[in-house]
Protein backbone atom coordinates (compact mmCIF):
# COMPACT_ATOMS: atom_id res chain seq x y z
CA UNK A 1 0.00 0.00 0.00
CA UNK A 2 1.23 3.49 -0.87
CA UNK A 3 1.38 6.21 1.77
CA UNK A 4 -1.29 8.22 -0.06
CA UNK A 5 -3.74 5.31 0.05
CA UNK A 6 -3.01 4.76 3.73
CA UNK A 7 -3.75 8.42 4.50
CA UNK A 8 -7.06 8.13 2.62
CA UNK A 9 -7.97 5.01 4.62
CA UNK A 10 -7.11 6.71 7.91
CA UNK A 11 -9.10 9.78 6.88
CA UNK A 12 -12.13 7.56 6.25
CA UNK A 13 -11.82 5.72 9.57
CA UNK A 14 -13.92 6.71 12.56
CA UNK A 15 -12.39 8.26 15.71
CA UNK A 16 -8.96 8.84 14.17
CA UNK A 17 -8.37 12.41 12.93
CA UNK A 18 -5.26 14.42 12.08
CA UNK A 19 -4.04 15.11 15.62
CA UNK A 20 -4.03 11.42 16.61
CA UNK A 21 -2.42 10.47 13.32
CA UNK A 22 0.31 13.04 13.94
CA UNK A 23 1.10 11.30 17.26
CA UNK A 24 0.95 7.88 15.64
CA UNK A 25 3.35 8.98 12.90
CA UNK A 26 5.86 10.01 15.57
CA UNK A 27 5.74 6.40 16.80
CA UNK A 28 5.37 4.41 13.56
CA UNK A 29 6.93 6.69 10.93
CA UNK A 30 4.65 5.87 8.00
CA UNK A 31 0.85 5.77 7.63
CA UNK A 32 1.08 2.21 6.25
CA UNK A 33 2.77 1.14 9.48
CA UNK A 34 -0.10 2.63 11.50
CA UNK A 35 -2.63 0.48 9.63
CA UNK A 36 -0.44 -2.61 10.09
CA UNK A 37 0.13 -2.13 13.84
CA UNK A 38 -1.56 -4.25 16.49
CA UNK A 39 -4.06 -2.81 18.94
CA UNK A 40 -1.55 -3.19 21.78
CA UNK A 41 1.10 -1.24 19.85
CA UNK A 42 -1.38 1.48 18.94
CA UNK A 43 -2.57 1.92 22.52
CA UNK A 44 0.96 2.70 23.64
CA UNK A 45 0.58 6.08 21.91
CA UNK A 46 -0.80 8.96 23.97
CA UNK A 47 -4.44 9.68 23.16
CA UNK A 48 -5.12 6.30 21.55
CA UNK A 49 -7.54 4.23 23.55
CA UNK A 50 -9.28 0.96 22.88
CA UNK A 51 -11.98 2.50 20.67
CA UNK A 52 -9.47 4.24 18.40
CA UNK A 53 -7.22 1.19 18.25
CA UNK A 54 -10.20 -0.97 17.30
CA UNK A 55 -11.16 1.48 14.53
CA UNK A 56 -7.65 1.40 13.05
CA UNK A 57 -7.07 -2.35 13.25
CA UNK A 58 -10.52 -2.98 11.78
CA UNK A 59 -10.31 -0.29 9.11
CA UNK A 60 -10.96 -2.73 6.24
CA UNK A 61 -14.38 -3.58 7.65
CA UNK A 62 -15.55 0.05 7.51
CA UNK A 63 -13.55 1.47 4.57
CA UNK A 64 -13.91 0.41 0.94
CA UNK A 65 -10.59 1.85 -0.20
CA UNK A 66 -10.65 0.42 -3.74
CA UNK A 67 -14.08 1.97 -4.36
CA UNK A 68 -12.94 5.33 -3.04
CA UNK A 69 -9.82 5.34 -5.21
CA UNK A 70 -11.93 4.56 -8.27
CA UNK A 71 -14.37 7.36 -7.46
CA UNK A 72 -11.48 9.81 -7.14
CA UNK A 73 -10.17 8.85 -10.58
CA UNK A 74 -13.59 8.77 -12.25
CA UNK A 75 -14.46 12.21 -10.88
CA UNK A 76 -11.29 13.75 -12.28
CA UNK A 77 -10.12 14.71 -8.80
CA UNK A 78 -6.95 14.09 -6.85
CA UNK A 79 -6.09 13.72 -3.19
CA UNK A 80 -3.21 15.58 -1.61
CA UNK A 81 -1.61 14.35 1.61
CA UNK A 82 0.95 15.88 3.92
CA UNK A 83 3.67 14.06 1.97
CA UNK A 84 2.76 15.84 -1.28
CA UNK A 85 4.79 18.91 -2.30
CA UNK A 86 1.58 20.41 -3.77
CA UNK A 87 -0.21 20.31 -0.40
CA UNK A 88 -1.05 23.98 0.34
CA UNK A 89 1.73 25.34 2.53
CA UNK A 90 -0.52 27.66 4.52
CA UNK A 91 -2.76 24.73 5.42
CA UNK A 92 0.17 22.47 6.26
CA UNK A 93 1.17 24.88 9.04
CA UNK A 94 -2.03 24.65 11.12
CA UNK A 95 -2.37 22.45 14.20
CA UNK A 96 -4.65 19.87 12.55
CA UNK A 97 -4.21 19.88 8.75
CA UNK A 98 -6.44 17.41 6.90
CA UNK A 99 -4.91 13.98 6.36
CA UNK A 100 -6.38 13.84 2.87
CA UNK A 101 -7.38 16.94 0.89
CA UNK A 102 -9.66 16.12 -2.03
CA UNK A 103 -9.19 18.62 -4.87
CA UNK A 104 -11.19 19.25 -8.04
CA UNK A 105 -9.48 21.90 -10.16
CA UNK A 106 -5.96 23.27 -10.29
CA UNK A 107 -3.63 24.60 -7.61
CA UNK A 108 -1.02 27.20 -8.54
CA UNK A 109 2.00 28.57 -6.66
CA UNK A 110 0.35 32.02 -6.43
CA UNK A 111 -2.50 30.51 -4.39
CA UNK A 112 -0.36 30.84 -1.27
CA UNK A 113 -1.41 34.52 -1.43
CA UNK A 114 -4.97 33.77 -0.34
CA UNK A 115 -7.52 35.68 1.73
CA UNK A 116 -10.82 34.25 2.97
CA UNK A 117 -14.12 36.11 2.79
CA UNK A 118 -16.90 34.74 5.00
CA UNK A 119 -20.18 35.86 6.49
CA UNK A 120 -23.80 35.10 7.06
CA UNK A 121 -26.07 32.99 4.89
CA UNK A 122 -28.93 35.37 5.75
CA UNK A 123 -27.49 38.59 4.42
CA UNK A 124 -28.48 42.01 3.11
CA UNK A 125 -28.01 43.59 -0.29
CA UNK A 126 -25.25 45.73 1.25
CA UNK A 127 -23.45 42.63 2.49
CA UNK A 128 -23.67 40.84 -0.84
CA UNK A 129 -22.41 43.81 -2.83
CA UNK A 130 -19.60 44.48 -0.37
CA UNK A 131 -18.44 40.86 -0.53
CA UNK A 132 -18.52 40.89 -4.33
CA UNK A 133 -16.61 44.16 -4.51
CA UNK A 134 -13.91 43.10 -2.03
CA UNK A 135 -13.47 39.75 -3.77
CA UNK A 136 -13.25 41.47 -7.15
CA UNK A 137 -10.62 43.92 -5.93
CA UNK A 138 -8.55 41.26 -4.20
CA UNK A 139 -8.69 38.87 -7.16
CA UNK A 140 -7.77 41.74 -9.48
CA UNK A 141 -4.65 42.27 -7.33
CA UNK A 142 -3.69 38.60 -7.68
CA UNK A 143 -5.08 37.29 -4.39
CA UNK A 144 -6.85 33.93 -4.34
CA UNK A 145 -10.23 34.34 -2.63
CA UNK A 146 -11.23 31.49 -0.29
CA UNK A 147 -14.76 30.81 0.93
CA UNK A 148 -17.19 27.98 1.64
CA UNK A 149 -19.71 27.95 -1.26
CA UNK A 150 -22.56 28.58 1.20
CA UNK A 151 -25.50 30.84 0.43
CA UNK A 152 -25.07 34.54 1.03
CA UNK A 153 -21.64 36.06 1.57
CA UNK A 154 -19.70 32.95 0.46
CA UNK A 155 -21.49 32.84 -2.89
CA UNK A 156 -20.97 36.56 -3.46
CA UNK A 157 -17.25 36.23 -2.69
CA UNK A 158 -16.76 33.47 -5.25
CA UNK A 159 -18.78 35.43 -7.83
CA UNK A 160 -16.72 38.58 -7.29
CA UNK A 161 -13.41 36.75 -7.76
CA UNK A 162 -14.62 35.07 -10.94
CA UNK A 163 -15.94 38.38 -12.32
CA UNK A 164 -12.37 39.71 -12.08
CA UNK A 165 -11.08 36.64 -13.94
CA UNK A 166 -9.27 35.77 -10.73
CA UNK A 167 -8.90 32.62 -8.67
CA UNK A 168 -11.05 31.29 -5.88
CA UNK A 169 -11.11 28.21 -3.63
CA UNK A 170 -14.43 26.76 -2.45
CA UNK A 171 -14.03 24.56 0.62
CA UNK A 172 -16.90 22.10 1.07
CA UNK A 173 -18.47 20.55 4.15
CA UNK A 174 -19.47 17.56 2.00
CA UNK A 175 -17.86 15.12 -0.39
CA UNK A 176 -16.70 16.52 -3.73
CA UNK A 177 -19.64 14.88 -5.47
CA UNK A 178 -22.25 16.61 -3.29
CA UNK A 179 -23.05 20.21 -4.24
CA UNK A 180 -24.51 22.10 -1.29
CA UNK A 181 -26.50 24.23 -1.66
CA UNK A 182 -27.82 22.70 -4.87
CA UNK A 183 -28.43 26.08 -6.52
CA UNK A 184 -24.67 26.68 -6.60
CA UNK A 185 -24.11 23.88 -9.10
CA UNK A 186 -23.19 26.25 -11.94
CA UNK A 187 -20.84 28.17 -9.65
CA UNK A 188 -19.22 24.89 -8.58
CA UNK A 189 -18.55 23.94 -12.20
CA UNK A 190 -17.18 27.37 -13.11
CA UNK A 191 -14.70 27.31 -10.24
CA UNK A 192 -13.57 23.75 -10.95
CA UNK A 193 -13.28 24.38 -14.69
CA UNK A 194 -10.62 27.04 -14.44
CA UNK A 195 -11.39 29.66 -11.84
CA UNK A 196 -9.64 27.84 -9.01
CA UNK A 197 -10.45 24.65 -7.12
CA UNK A 198 -13.02 22.85 -5.01
CA UNK A 199 -11.64 21.27 -1.84
CA UNK A 200 -12.82 19.07 0.99
CA UNK A 201 -11.50 16.67 3.59
CA UNK A 202 -14.62 14.52 3.35
CA UNK A 203 -14.79 11.32 1.27
CA UNK A 204 -17.15 10.88 -1.65
CA UNK A 205 -20.82 10.58 -0.83
CA UNK A 206 -20.65 12.51 2.46
CA UNK A 207 -23.80 14.62 2.84
CA UNK A 208 -24.07 17.98 4.63
CA UNK A 209 -24.12 17.78 8.41
CA UNK A 210 -23.93 20.52 11.04
CA UNK A 211 -20.85 18.89 12.60
CA UNK A 212 -18.95 19.09 9.31
CA UNK A 213 -18.96 22.86 8.89
CA UNK A 214 -16.62 23.79 11.77
CA UNK A 215 -14.17 21.28 10.28
CA UNK A 216 -14.66 22.92 6.89
CA UNK A 217 -14.17 26.39 8.37
CA UNK A 218 -10.74 25.59 9.83
CA UNK A 219 -9.61 24.74 6.29
CA UNK A 220 -11.04 28.02 4.95
CA UNK A 221 -8.99 30.01 7.46
CA UNK A 222 -6.02 27.64 7.26
CA UNK A 223 -5.60 28.17 3.52
CA UNK A 224 -5.52 31.93 3.98
CA UNK A 225 -3.18 34.67 5.13
CA UNK A 226 -6.15 36.46 6.65
CA UNK A 227 -9.92 36.32 6.88
CA UNK A 228 -12.50 39.05 6.20
CA UNK A 229 -15.87 38.83 7.91
CA UNK A 230 -18.28 40.86 5.79
CA UNK A 231 -21.59 40.43 7.55
CA UNK A 232 -22.32 38.23 10.55
CA UNK A 233 -24.76 38.17 13.43
CA UNK A 234 -23.69 37.40 16.96
CA UNK A 235 -24.47 33.68 16.49
CA UNK A 236 -23.02 33.36 12.99
CA UNK A 237 -20.63 30.55 12.16
CA UNK A 238 -18.40 33.20 10.58
CA UNK A 239 -17.39 34.26 14.09
CA UNK A 240 -16.30 30.69 14.81
CA UNK A 241 -14.17 30.84 11.66
CA UNK A 242 -12.68 34.14 12.83
CA UNK A 243 -11.73 32.57 16.17
CA UNK A 244 -10.14 29.64 14.33
CA UNK A 245 -8.17 32.12 12.23
CA UNK A 246 -6.85 33.79 15.38
CA UNK A 247 -5.84 30.41 16.80
CA UNK A 248 -3.99 29.73 13.54
CA UNK A 249 -2.16 33.06 13.73
CA UNK A 250 -4.07 34.63 10.85
CA UNK A 251 -5.03 38.29 10.53
CA UNK A 252 -8.74 38.99 11.09
CA UNK A 253 -10.58 41.79 9.27
CA UNK A 254 -14.19 42.91 9.58
CA UNK A 255 -16.48 45.14 7.52
CA UNK A 256 -18.64 47.56 9.51
CA UNK A 257 -22.36 47.87 8.86
CA UNK A 258 -25.29 49.88 10.09
CA UNK A 259 -25.35 50.36 13.84
CA UNK A 260 -28.88 48.92 14.06
CA UNK A 261 -28.34 45.97 11.70
CA UNK A 262 -28.44 42.55 13.44
CA UNK A 263 -26.35 41.13 10.58
CA UNK A 264 -23.48 43.46 11.47
CA UNK A 265 -23.39 42.93 15.23
CA UNK A 266 -20.78 40.19 14.94
CA UNK A 267 -18.52 42.34 12.76
CA UNK A 268 -18.79 45.23 15.20
CA UNK A 269 -17.84 42.93 18.06
CA UNK A 270 -14.78 41.77 16.12
CA UNK A 271 -13.72 45.36 15.45
CA UNK A 272 -14.11 46.24 19.13
CA UNK A 273 -11.94 43.21 19.94
CA UNK A 274 -9.13 44.33 17.64
CA UNK A 275 -10.04 43.14 14.14
CA UNK A 276 -8.96 45.59 11.45
CA UNK A 277 -11.81 47.60 9.97
CA UNK A 278 -12.10 47.10 6.21
CA UNK A 279 -13.63 49.46 3.67
CA UNK A 280 -11.86 48.23 0.54
CA UNK A 281 -9.09 45.91 -0.61
CA UNK A 282 -6.40 48.47 0.20
CA UNK A 283 -7.13 48.00 3.92
CA UNK A 284 -6.35 44.30 3.53
CA UNK A 285 -3.38 44.49 1.19
CA UNK A 286 -1.50 46.99 3.36
CA UNK A 287 -1.28 44.27 6.03
CA UNK A 288 0.77 42.18 3.59
CA UNK A 289 3.03 44.89 2.18
CA UNK A 290 5.92 42.56 1.48
CA UNK A 291 3.69 40.53 -0.86
CA UNK A 292 1.90 43.35 -2.66
CA UNK A 293 3.82 46.50 -3.67
CA UNK A 294 2.07 49.84 -3.40
CA UNK A 295 1.41 50.06 -7.14
CA UNK A 296 -0.46 46.76 -7.00
CA UNK A 297 -2.48 47.92 -4.01
CA UNK A 298 -3.44 51.14 -5.75
CA UNK A 299 -4.59 49.22 -8.82
CA UNK A 300 -6.65 46.91 -6.63
CA UNK A 301 -8.28 49.81 -4.84
CA UNK A 302 -9.22 51.34 -8.17
CA UNK A 303 -9.97 47.86 -9.55
CA UNK A 304 -10.35 49.24 -13.02
CA UNK A 305 -9.57 46.59 -15.64
CA UNK A 306 -7.93 47.62 -18.89
CA UNK A 307 -10.23 49.31 -21.36
CA UNK A 308 -12.02 46.63 -23.33
CA UNK A 309 -15.00 46.47 -25.62
CA UNK A 310 -18.23 45.79 -23.79
CA UNK A 311 -19.60 42.28 -24.05
CA UNK A 312 -23.17 41.74 -25.22
CA UNK A 313 -24.28 41.11 -21.63
CA UNK A 314 -22.53 44.24 -20.35
CA UNK A 315 -24.07 46.31 -23.12
CA UNK A 316 -27.56 45.00 -22.32
CA UNK A 317 -27.21 45.85 -18.64
CA UNK A 318 -25.72 49.29 -19.30
CA UNK A 319 -28.53 50.09 -21.72
CA UNK A 320 -31.10 49.00 -19.14
CA UNK A 321 -29.58 51.36 -16.56
CA UNK A 322 -30.14 54.35 -18.85
CA UNK A 323 -29.10 57.94 -18.24
CA UNK A 324 -31.35 58.55 -15.23
CA UNK A 325 -31.53 56.83 -11.84
CA UNK A 326 -32.92 53.34 -12.41
CA UNK A 327 -34.33 50.76 -10.02
CA UNK A 328 -32.40 47.49 -9.84
CA UNK A 329 -35.51 45.39 -10.44
CA UNK A 330 -36.19 47.41 -13.60
CA UNK A 331 -32.68 46.69 -14.86
CA UNK A 332 -33.22 42.96 -14.34
CA UNK A 333 -36.55 43.06 -16.21
CA UNK A 334 -35.34 45.20 -19.10
CA UNK A 335 -32.09 43.31 -19.63
CA UNK A 336 -33.84 39.93 -19.79
CA UNK A 337 -31.04 38.39 -17.73
CA UNK A 338 -31.14 36.49 -14.44
CA UNK A 339 -30.55 38.42 -11.24
CA UNK A 340 -27.23 36.61 -10.72
CA UNK A 341 -26.03 37.63 -14.21
CA UNK A 342 -27.09 41.22 -13.60
CA UNK A 343 -25.36 41.40 -10.19
CA UNK A 344 -22.09 40.09 -11.60
CA UNK A 345 -22.27 42.42 -14.61
CA UNK A 346 -23.12 45.48 -12.51
CA UNK A 347 -20.05 44.80 -10.41
CA UNK A 348 -17.84 44.73 -13.52
CA UNK A 349 -19.43 47.94 -14.85
CA UNK A 350 -18.97 49.68 -11.51
CA UNK A 351 -15.32 48.65 -11.33
CA UNK A 352 -14.84 50.16 -14.80
CA UNK A 353 -16.43 53.42 -13.62
CA UNK A 354 -19.38 53.10 -15.99
CA UNK A 355 -22.14 53.04 -13.37
CA UNK A 356 -22.63 53.94 -9.73
CA UNK A 357 -24.82 52.06 -7.27
CA UNK A 358 -26.94 54.33 -5.08
CA UNK A 359 -28.83 53.73 -1.84
CA UNK A 360 -32.24 52.12 -2.18
CA UNK A 361 -31.22 49.60 -4.88
CA UNK A 362 -30.90 52.33 -7.51
CA UNK A 363 -28.31 52.76 -10.23
CA UNK A 364 -27.06 55.56 -12.44
CA UNK A 365 -24.60 55.85 -15.30
CA UNK A 366 -21.38 57.77 -14.78
CA UNK A 367 -21.09 60.24 -17.63
CA UNK A 368 -17.64 60.83 -19.12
Amino acid sequence: MEARDAYIALNMSDHVGPVRVKRLLERFGQPQAILAASARELMQVDGVGEEVARAITGWQSQVDLDRELKRITDFGARVLTLDDPDYPENLRQIYDPPLALYVKGALEPRDKHAVAIVGSRQTTYYGLETARKLAYQLAFAGVTVVSGLARGIDTAAHQGALAANGRTFAVLGTGLDVVYPAENGALYEKIAAGGGAMMTQFPFGVRPDAQHFPLRNRIVSGLSLGIIVVEAGLSSGALITANMALDQGRQVFAVPGRADSPQSKGCHRLIKSGAKLVEDAEDVLTEFEELFPKSTRQEAGQAEPPALELSDVERRVLTAVGDEETDLDAVIRQSGLTSAEVFATLLRLEMRRLIRQLPGRRLVRIKP
